[in-house]
């Protein structure tokens, strides 16, 4: 599905050994050949490890968590570490086996009629899918029943190796990436603006520039505006989707749900509006976030703001 050649070896951006991007994909292609349940077995091992291995990642982790929740309960931590995992290794299962496969996983929806009444009425449809559950299959099942081409936004991977992995994974099926600059902004408002689809992670840190301070979860946090400013199109249908990781390697559940604020005010209040709901839906299945992601980082050229400021 995705063979790559390089001319000469190479070291990617951590320091890791010639090849590397060879290794990926052996192990990502192995991983893939286990059943779901089994993935989902050794990730929450993996997450462990990782949490035991990281301190930083612990720290940051452990932090996010208490910011949304207080501090949490020993099990909803543990369920936190071992979902982490979880969500890691099962990409090389999204990613790499057939589309079919990969969609008939998800064995229950919730609040389908929401992209029906959209597509009956001719709307277009931005799906928002905030770093809660299977974020990936989230993009492949909105493509699914969205009745047309999705596009999302792609940026590379830190580490360059995972990208032609990460590549064929996604752009299957009536899925397509553009990239994470101008040009590929201007491709998701023309699809919107022909009432096609867009897929969007909200809760992604934008570079400076592209976004505002916002309090997430009581805590300000740089916030990307692409969203609020997507909303603004005409006849653009927002919902919000998680995909929840069922018990046991069953499968999954897709959750799909309206804003529950009018988009009103300025940018700054939308998008503040637009973090509210996306803690209305990590509380949902708080165990199921990604709290080892660095949420709250400060990306260059951007003066820290303060609590209450």
């Amino acid at each position: 599905m995705c063979s790559h050649r390089f001319a000469r070896p190479y070291f990617d951006g951590a320091g890791f050994f010639p090849y590397f991007s060879v290794l990926v994909d052996f192990l990502f292609r192995l991983f893939a050949r286990l059943p779901l349940a089994w993935l989902h077995r050794l990730g929450g091992g993996a997450g462990w490890l990782v949490y035991a291995c990281s301190p930083s990642y612990r720290r940051r982790l452990r932090a996010n968590l208490t910011q949304a929740m207080g501090t949490p309960s020993r099990a909803l931590l543990h369920q936190a570490i071992a979902e982490a995992g979880r969500q890691a290794l099962e990409v090389c299962w999204i990613w790499l086996r057939p589309l079919e496969t990969v969609l008939a996983k998800v064995i229950a929806v919730h609040g389908l009629e929401l992209v029906e009444s959209a597509r009956r009425d001719g709307a277009g449809i931005l799906f928002m899918a905030p770093h809660l559950g299977c974020f990936e299959l989230a993009g492949h099942y909105c493509a699914h029943v969205g009745g047309g081409q999705l596009v999302a936004l792609y940026r590379p991977p830190r580490y360059r190796a995972l990208e032609p992995v990460m590549q064929a994974g996604r752009m299957r099926g009536p899925m397509r990436t553009v990239p994470a600059d101008f040009g590929g902004v201007k491709q998701l408002l023309k699809a919107l603006r022909m009432r096609g689809v867009v897929g969007i992670l909200p809760d992604q840190v934008p570079a400076a520039g592209q976004g505002v301070w916002a309090d997430f979860f009581g805590r300000p946090a740089w916030t990307m505006t692409l969203g609020a400013r997507l909303a603004e199109v005409r006849d653009v249908r927002v919902i919000y989707v998680w995909v929840e990781r069922l018990p046991r390697g069953q499968g999954y559940a897709t959750h799909y749900s309206l804003p529950a604020e009018t988009r009103d005010g300025s940018l700054a209040a939308r998008c503040a509006a637009m973090n509210r709901d996306i803690e209305r839906l990590v509380r949902q299945c708080p165990q199921q976030y990604l709290w080892g992601y660095n949420r709250y980082k400060l990306p260059r050229g951007i003066a820290r703001r303060r609590a209450g400021g």
